[in-house]
C-alpha cells in the first residue's frame, strides 16, 4: 500500500531522466520501507491497549469491592427484616388490633440488627400489618453508594430486587402454614380446689388463649375451639344428652348393711355424664346401644339427682365464635370433686368425627387424616380421685359397687394413649400441683412429649403457659 502511494507521487512529477528515475526509485523504496517499518511497529498499540486494559482492570477490581459491600449490606438487611417482621407478627399474635405496637417492635428490631451494616443511603424500609392483620410485612428498599462503579455511571445499587420475592413477610397462621384448619378442645378444671384466685387466673389464661388462636379477620385460618369444664363429671348440652347416654333408668337401688340389719338406698339420674364401660371404654367408637356413656346417679335434693356442675359449666362443642367461648370461660362456676378421666374423654370426643351426631354441623369435627390439626389441652390443679361403679354411682357412695374401670388416673392415661394414637396433639397444664407425684406422672403420660407438659405454680405462670401453647399452635410462618 505504501509502495503504491510512492509510485503515484512519482507519476505526478512528470518525465524524469534515467538518473532522476534511479534517485526517485531509491527514495520511493526508502519511503516505502519506512512506512512498512512504522506499520509493523507494535510499541504504540501496546501502550494504548495497556492503558485501556489498566482502566478496565481498575474498574473490575473496584466493582468487586462495591459488590462485596453490596452483598454484605444486602444479607444483613434481609436478616434484619426477617427478625423485624417476626417481632411485629408476635405482637399481632397476642393482640391482632395492636398494629402500632407491632410496628414499633419491628422497627426496633430492624434498627438493632442493622447497626453494623455497611453504610446505606435512601433506606425506606418500613413495616406494617397486611391482609386484614393476618400477616405482618416489610416494604421499601435501601441502597449502597458505589465507590468505583460511579465512574461507569452506576452511582448506587439497590439491596432488594422488587421484581423478586425478597421482602420478608410473617403470616399469622394457625398450624404454621396457610389454609390449615385447627380444632382445639380445652379441658378446664372447675373443682372446688380451684377456688379463690386460682379460678380467676384460669379464666384470664384461657381467655388469652382463645383471643390469640381465633382471629377476627376473615382471612385467618379456620380455627375452632371446644371447652370442656369438668368436676365430678361433664354436663352436656341437653340436645346431646340422649344421643350420648341413651335413656337412663329412673333410679338405681343398692342394699347396704346397718346396725339393725339391711337397708337399701336409691340414687337418681342427673344431667351429667360419666364414664363408658365395656370393650370400647377407651376408644372413640360412636355412642349407641352397648356403647353409651353412663349417666351420673346420685342422691341429692330429695328424690332427684342433681349434677354438681350447673348450666354455666355446660360443655361447648367446637366453635369459632369468640364471644361464645370467652363468655363461657368468664361465667364458669366451681363444683366439687375431680373425675379427670371424664374430662379427658370428652376432650377427645369433641375432636372425634365419630361423635359428630351429638353436635350441629358447624361443630362437627373433621375426619381423621385430613389436613386439620387436632389439639387437646388438659388443665387440672390436682390428682384425679373420683371413679364410678357399673351403674354410674360414685364408688365412695353408700352401697355402691367397686370401680367399673379402675382408678381415675389409670383411666385417664389409657384415654390419653388412645387419643394420641389417633394423631391428636396433647398439651397438659398442671396448676399448683404442690409436687403431687401421681398428678404429675399422669399429666406427663398424657402430654405428646415433655415440651408440651406445663406445671405452672402462680397465676402469671399459668397465663404464660396458656400463651405459650397458643403461640405454638398459632405459629408464625415466614415467607419471602
Amino acid at each position: 500500500m505504501f509502495a503504491f502511494i510512492a509510485s503515484q507521487m512519482a507519476s505526478l512529477l512528470g518525465n524524469p531522466t534515467a538518473d532522476d528515475r534511479r534517485r526517485r526509485n531509491r527514495a520511493s523504496s526508502r519511503i516505502a520501507n519506512r512506512a512498512q517499518e512504522f506499520a509493523g511497529d507494535q510499541n504504540g498499540s501496546i501502550a494504548i491497549i495497556f492503558a485501556l486494559s489498566l482502566v478496565a482492570f481498575c474498574l473490575f477490581v473496584g466493582a468487586g469491592v462495591d459488590f462485596g459491600r453490596w452483598q454484605a449490606a444486602r444479607q444483613q438487611t434481609i436478616a434484619a427484616m426477617d427478625a423485624a417482621v417476626l417481632a411485629g407478627g408476635r405482637i399481632l399474635q397476642l393482640n391482632d388490633k395492636d398494629v402500632t405496637g407491632a410496628r414499633e417492635a419491628a422497627l426496633k428490631y430492624y434498627q438493632e440488627n442493622t447497626k453494623n451494616r455497611p453504610e446505606v443511603i435512601d433506606d425506606t424500609i418500613a413495616f406494617d400489618a397486611v391482609d386484614n392483620n393476618t400477616a405482618f410485612a416489610a416494604t421499601g428498599n435501601a441502597y449502597i453508594k458505589t465507590a468505583f462503579l460511579g465512574f461507569a455511571n452506576i452511582p448506587r445499587l439497590a439491596l432488594l430486587d422488587v421484581s423478586e420475592s425478597q421482602y420478608s413477610k410473617a403470616l399469622l397462621k394457625a398450624g404454621g402454614k396457610e389454609n390449615t384448619p385447627v380444632e382445639i378442645s380445652m379441658m378446664l378444671d372447675v373443682t372446688g380446689s380451684m377456688g379463690g384466685t386460682k379460678i380467676r387466673d384460669l379464666k384470664t389464661a384461657a381467655t388469652d388463649l382463645v383471643n390469640i388462636v381465633i382471629s377476627d379477620s376473615a382471612n385467618a385460618n379456620p380455627v375452632r375451639v371446644a371447652i370442656v369444664p369438668f368436676a365430678e363429671g361433664v354436663r352436656l348440652p341437653s340436645s346431646a344428652n340422649t344421643k350420648a347416654r341413651g335413656t337412663p333408668a329412673s333410679s338405681v337401688t343398692y342394699p347396704y348393711s346397718t346396725r339393725n340389719g339391711t337397708s337399701s338406698i336409691s340414687y337418681y339420674p342427673t344431667e351429667c355424664v360419666v364414664e363408658r364401660t365395656g370393650a370400647n371404654k377407651y376408644t372413640d367408637v360412636a355412642p349407641g346401644s352397648g356403647n353409651y356413656v353412663m349417666t351420673l346417679f346420685n342422691r341429692a335434693g330429695g328424690s332427684y339427682g342433681i349434677c354438681g356442675l350447673p348450666a354455666a359449666d355446660e360443655l361447648v362443642p367446637l366453635t369459632n365464635n369468640k364471644t361464645t367461648l370467652t363468655n363461657k370461660i368468664a361465667n364458669l362456676v366451681l363444683s366439687n370433686t375431680t373425675a379427670g378421666q371424664i374430662g379427658t374423654a370428652w376432650t377427645w370426643y369433641t375432636l372425634s368425627p365419630n361423635w359428630n351426631s351429638l353436635w350441629s354441623a358447624s361443630s362437627a369435627a373433621a375426619a381423621y387424616g385430613s389436613d386439620t390439626r387436632k389439639i387437646a389441652i388438659l388443665m387440672t390443679d390436682g390428682e384425679y380421685n373420683l371413679q364410678y361403679d357399673a351403674k354410674g354411682v360414685q364408688t365412695s357412695s353408700t352401697g355402691a359397687g367397686s370401680a367399673a374401670n379402675g382408678d381415675s388416673a389409670t383411666q385417664a392415661r389409657a384415654v390419653c394413649t388412645a387419643m394420641k394414637a389417633k394423631g391428636i396433639t396433647v398439651y397438659t397444664v398442671g396448676f399448683a400441683l404442690g409436687g403431687n407425684a401421681t398428678a404429675i406422672q399422669t399429666l406427663d403420660h398424657c402430654a405428646t412429649d415433655p415440651s408440651k407438659a406445663y406445671t405452672p405454680n402462680t397465676g402469671s405462670e399459668l397465663q404464660q403457659a396458656f400463651r405459650d401453647i397458643a403461640l405454638k399452635i398459632n405459629q408464625l410462618y415466614l415467607t419471602h
